[in-house]
């Protein structure tokens, strides 16, 4: 056999390394040594969620023919020009954050919902991973990933995951959000989560110069923010009033087991009673406070229909709520009939 042919044939057999050294790969290669270059694989990729950089294999004491021969034998697989997936087939979890920041080039932030995701935001699920970078910097595009080119990525924490700022990522997730709805919830979700501080969201939001979602967010912000001026049961009221709804009365102090009890709206001749909470209602045991409370009002009169209308809700889509209120007025009506407590109002 001559000096320059491989021993062996077919895909195990042939090829070369992309090395420096020119060193043929795909020699026999003792368990051992095999071992060795796995485990330094597992390791390195253990930092990063399964996932790993060339360089940073190298470093760690492997050489190229090591990297490309886990590559050609299937152990490890690329995704993307400088990523490698040592455990799996694909990124997954955090590696796929690694993977968007690596193949967006070292000016890359994440950004958005996915920087939040990054500083510990729980239950909240995206599509995509978002990523910023600045006007100049050139980058390519990546299945899953969405770039965003910024004047100006702004404030960012650049160890670990680099990221914008929570409250910077917060209000730009707010903005990219598909929806009102989805705005409002993860705006809510932050801050109950204190990934972001009242303060802090409010400080940015006044520094936001354009927003296409402006008239919206200043009115969740302020929901979430600034309890004093948020929306109120006088809200509700009007709306109910413009729709040909019966005025319900506001305050209404009746007694329960624990004491006075205050309804923030109360249909009495149906039978109908509704709650607005803000945003503070969800904070620490207020709502375990409000869900004792209206408890006790149920129990004590069992005819009563109670409802709950949180103010962030309200805010983005009112209509169900009053087609609620509606329905809960016709069906107090009829309960009370049923019970012989009197004739319907109109």
């Amino acid at each position: 056999m001559a000096g320059g042919q491989m021993h062996g044939g077919g895909p195990a057999g042939g090829g070369r390394s992309g090395g420096d050294s020119g060193r043929r790969i795909w020699a026999p290669t003792s368990a051992s040594r095999l071992a060795r270059l796995t485990a330094i694989g597992d390791r390195v990729a253990a930092r990063y969620s399964g996932v790993a950089r060339r360089g940073d294999l190298l470093a760690a004491g492997l050489t190229r023919d090591d990297v490309d021969g886990q590559l050609r034998r299937g152990a490890w697989h690329r995704a993307g020009v400088r990523t490698i997936c040592v455990d799996g087939r694909t990124p997954r979890g955090q590696g796929l954050l690694w993977q968007a920041l690596w193949e967006s080039g070292p000016r890359s932030v994440l950004d958005g919902p996915s920087a939040l995701i990054a500083a510990g935001l729980t239950s909240w699920t995206e599509a995509e991973v978002h990523v910023s970078v600045p006007r100049n910097a050139t980058v390519r595009p990546l299945d899953g990933v969405r770039h965003h080119i910024l004047r100006d990525v702004g404030p960012a924490i650049r160890t670990g995951l680099r990221r914008t700022r929570p409250e910077v990522a917060l209000v730009r997730a707010a903005e990219w959000a598909r929806t009102d709805r989805a705005a409002a919830t993860i705006l809510a979700m932050a801050v109950q989560q204190r990934l972001v501080s009242t303060s802090a969201l409010l400080d940015r939001w006044r520094g936001v110069g354009r927003s296409r979602r402006r008239r919206t967010l200043d009115g969740v912000i302020g929901d979430i923010c600034d309890g004093a001026h948020s929306i109120n049961e006088l809200d509700v009221v009007d709306v109910c009033r413009a729709r040909g709804l019966p005025t319900p009365s506001r305050q209404v102090v009746r007694t329960g087991p624990d004491g006075r009890v205050y309804l923030d709206l109360l249909w009495d001749d149906e039978g109908v009673h509704a709650e607005v909470q803000g945003a503070h209602h969800f904070v620490g045991l207020t709502l375990v406070r409000d869900a004792l409370r209206l408890n006790s009002l149920s129990i004590s009169s069992p005819t009563t229909i109670s409802l709950q209308i949180p103010v962030l809700g309200w805010r983005v889509d009112p209509e169900p709520f009053v087609q609620q209120i509606a329905m809960a007025l016709a069906e107090g009506r009829r309960r009370r009939l049923d019970h012989g407590l009197g004739r319907p109002t109109t």
